[in-house]
């Protein structure tokens, strides 16, 4: 009888080994798509924090306080999972390029341009990152467009006209289009789709957590450097429990977490198919906005990012992307 019985649970070990397998990726793709979800919420969210921020520093002082809670959570991370290690000595420069480009400066022209722009328009504006570096590896990379692509250029352009306008296009004839913030904006989203291109060549020698956190740390050194000479050290004085909660939520969250969680789930997914998630952040945005901020849901602004979605769609390749891709910070 206890013969009989190990024959059934044994007979076909390979069948259960695969059926184990599939259990067990099945496992992994649930908890994939939960921390690719967490990261594209918290990032969603991240305009509306760094707005209440705002509200008693300065944006220097926000950056900086930022991403010093984020920097010591990434080098945690690295730490822990024994990818800390010096960056090779050719590529110092490399890294601090990147850490201007993607920390300092991309940094700067979002918390300076939120003074003056809503958080759910930054949202939609920034979401046209892909167009942007479609655009980018056209004119420089010499990749080929095709028709489609160029619709969405196109589409992409004429959802942020739409956005930044309110649906009032004259404006932009009459000298009266949008706020300098939106200008600051726009240029945010060029400046991310350099460093996107630029960060290709460092994705395929360091692993993505350690890369992000040289950056981080570079970037940071930089701001660091604007912060002292900016009296930043008294406009800390100002700190509110309402900015320091928000500065909290982008530090642990946005500058922290978001990205271990992300950086796991591309372990598990392919590129292409976590992209699509990003497209979700503008939408978080508009969505806590409204009660946090009080910014009005407008149906034209929802229009325009719907257009603005449409035109990434189309722009953005289906051949598969690299393993590995860096996100809005």
């Amino acid at each position: 009888m206890y013969d009989t019985f190990f024959i059934k649970c044994l007979g076909k070990p390979q069948g259960i080994i695969e059926a184990y397998n599939r259990e067990s990726m099945s496992r992994k793709h649930i908890t994939a798509y939960i921390e690719v979800t967490f990261a594209v919420i918290v990032w969603g969210a991240s305009f509306i924090a760094t707005k209440l921020a705002l509200r008693d520093l300065a944006p220097v002082t926000v950056v900086w306080l930022r991403f010093t809670i984020g920097v010591a959570i990434l080098g945690a991370a690295a730490k822990l999972r024994h990818q800390v290690s010096l960056p090779k000595r050719q590529d110092w420069l490399y890294f601090t390029l990147l850490g201007f480009l993607g920390i300092t400066f991309h940094q700067w022209l979002q918390s300076t341009g939120l003074k003056t722009v809503q958080a759910s328009t930054t949202a939609w504006v920034v979401a046209t990152t892909p167009i942007f570096i479609a655009i980018l590896s056209w004119i420089f990379l010499r990749e080929k467009a095709d028709w489609l692509q160029v619709t969405g250029i196109i589409l992409g352009a004429i959802g942020v006209l739409i956005v930044v306008s309110n649906g009032d296009v004259r404006g932009l004839f009459t000298g009266q289009f949008g706020t300098p913030g939106d200008l600051l904006i726009l240029i945010s989203a060029v400046n991310w789709a350099v460093f996107s291109i630029l960060s290709g060549r460092g994705l395929k020698n360091y692993q993505p957590t350690q890369m992000m956190f040289y950056v981080m740390a570079i970037g940071w050194l930089f701001t660091s450097i604007l912060f002292i000479t900016g009296r930043g050290i008294e406009d800390v004085r100002h700190l509110t429990w309402t900015s320091f909660g928000g500065i909290c939520f982008l530090g642990i969250f946005c500058s922290g977490l978001a990205y271990i969680a992300w950086y796991d789930g591309l372990k598990v997914l392919p590129a292409t198919q976590i992209g699509a998630f990003l497209n979700i952040e503008p939408l978080v945005a508009v969505i806590v906005a409204w009660p946090i901020l009080g910014e009005s849901i407008v149906f034209i602004t929802l229009v325009g990012g719907a257009i603005i979605l449409l035109g990434v769609r189309l722009v953005q390749k289906p051949t598969p992307a690299p393993d590995h891709n860096i996100s809005e910070v």
